[in-house]
């Protein structure tokens, strides 16, 4: 019997539990204390406490999270999104464990983790980077010569940075040597690595992504890209697929070259191929090596269970299905409901669910860990609930997400749903075409009163 840990909480965890029960694989849920009414943990068939509330000491601990698939007897681990789904290490231990970690494997995580290496390896296949270096600048001459080509503004980056931590914006020259001291400071500081490189600055782009999938042998696939412009401070709050911003050309080349990009990294598994889109051009920026919070958008279009293909893959060792398969159909829209208020600049309100009423309907999908008396924690991520909806094209769909987010009920404490649905009825969001929506959109635009 192929056994799974789920090696997560909150949706993901719930989302990976019933994918594994439709495919007959039995699941073992985590759980930190103070966790042990979640959702997940009902659902699971079995479920084991592995530390306090602190994620350091639970979702974080990789012994425990080992510890506890050699109890439970457990096959695979899946670590979802967010915690240990992109470390190396712990993919590491997994297998080192003769356990399988259903995601890529360690190479691939470290070739891909490392920006400069992953700009070496987009570069060699072909795929547009940012202009800048592709190797570690190792002097402020070093970065002026580039800035030659390049120009100003120009930006420095850690190598392993994540989070915003290790990149600098350099509008002139003057500032380079202070930016460049900085830079790699932080890089050292909060990643044991102080390498850093360069890339042109562009301030205002679309940010759109390209969902693949691949075995890491010979079959390697997309479904289609997702436009996730609309963000608060690098947080994404509404993603939607098609991106109607774009014309087919563009589209058709994207999605090609993220194919070229699982290709050349010989992934497997769900990941995704992230790009900055201008209205010249557009260029990669990474690689999530891992299932996204948006992949529900990318399911409901191409109307693929991609949880179930990640399960299949590591079962059989092949994809459930080739390129020529994916028909896509409709165009889908996904709001990130968090535990947050959006008037006192969207901090966290975690409370406890007095009254719940989740929406339902024709091609209308939430994924949630919320029920009736549940009482969010304070310790995690907000993301309480993800409402997914289809229609024909843009504007029926935006108008669909509307009536759906109307008629939903969470009770207890403040949600960003209010916040998302006036997104939705902003004229210059609900434009045909969006070609207003761009990562700085939310800057610009104050949508409700007193809010940024």
């Amino acid at each position: 019997m192929y056994r799974c840990l789920i090696a997560n909480r909150g949706e993901i965890a719930v989302r990976i539990i019933r994918a594994c029960r439709e495919m007959d694989v039995e699941t073992v849920a985590i759980y930190a204390l103070g966790d042990e009414t979640s959702l997940h943990v009902s659902l699971a068939d079995q479920a084991i406490c592995i530390g306090e509330a602190n994620p350091l000491e639970s979702y974080l601990n990789q012994d425990r999270i080992i510890s506890a698939a050699k109890i439970s007897g457990a096959t695979a681990i899946h670590p979802g999104y967010g915690f240990l789904s992109e470390s190396t290490s712990f993919a590491q231990k997994v297998e080192e464990n003769n356990i399988d970690f259903i995601g890529p494997t360690q190479l691939t995580m470290e070739m891909m983790g490392d920006k400069i290496t992953a700009r070496q390896t987009v570069d060699d296949a072909g795929v547009p980077i940012i202009p800048g270096s592709t190797n570690a600048v190792e002097s402020i001459e070093e970065v002026k010569k580039i800035s030659k080509d390049i120009g100003f503004p120009l930006v420095l980056k850690a190598a392993s940075g994540g989070g915003g931590k290790g990149i600098r914006i350099v509008k002139t020259v003057g500032e380079l040597a202070k930016a460049f001291k900085e830079a790699k400071s932080e890089g050292e500081k909060y990643f044991g690595d102080d390498r850093i490189y360069v890339e042109s600055f562009i301030p205002v782009a679309k940010h759109v992504e390209v969902q693949v999938i691949g075995d890491g042998k010979n079959n390697y696939i997309h479904l289609g890209e997702r436009d996730c412009s609309v963000q608060r401070k690098n947080q994404k709050l509404i993603e939607e697929s098609p991106c109607a911003a774009i014309t087919d050309e563009t589209r058709n080349a994207m999605c090609t070259d993220a194919v070229k990009v699982a290709n050349a990294s010989n992934y497997r598994s769900a990941g995704t191929i992230e790009f900055l889109v201008t209205d010249e051009a557009y260029y990669f920026i990474e690689m999530n090596a891992r299932i996204q919070v948006e992949h529900t958008v990318t399911e409901m279009r191409a109307n693929r269970d991609l949880l179930q293909a990640q399960l299949y893959l590591m079962i059989n060792g092949e994809l459930p299905f080739t390129q020529e398969d994916i028909v896509f159909d409709g165009h889908v829209i996904e709001a990130r409901i968090n535990a947050e208020n959006p008037e006192r600049q969207f901090q966290p309100s975690p409370g406890k669910v007095e009254a719940l009423h989740l929406p339902q309907g024709f091609n209308v999908r939430v994924d949630s860990l919320l029920y009736q008396g549940y009482t969010v924690s304070p310790y995690y991520d907000s993301l309480v609930a993800k409402v997914i909806v289809k229609a024909p094209d843009r504007q029926r769909v935006i108008n669909k997400l509307k009536v759906t987010l109307d008629e939903m009920v969470i009770d207890g404490f403040t949600t960003t749903a209010d916040f998302l649905y006036a997104v939705l009825s902003y004229p210059l969001y609900a434009d045909g075409d969006a070609k207003e929506v761009d990562i700085k959109f939310l800057d610009r635009h104050q949508i409700i009163k007193g809010v940024s």
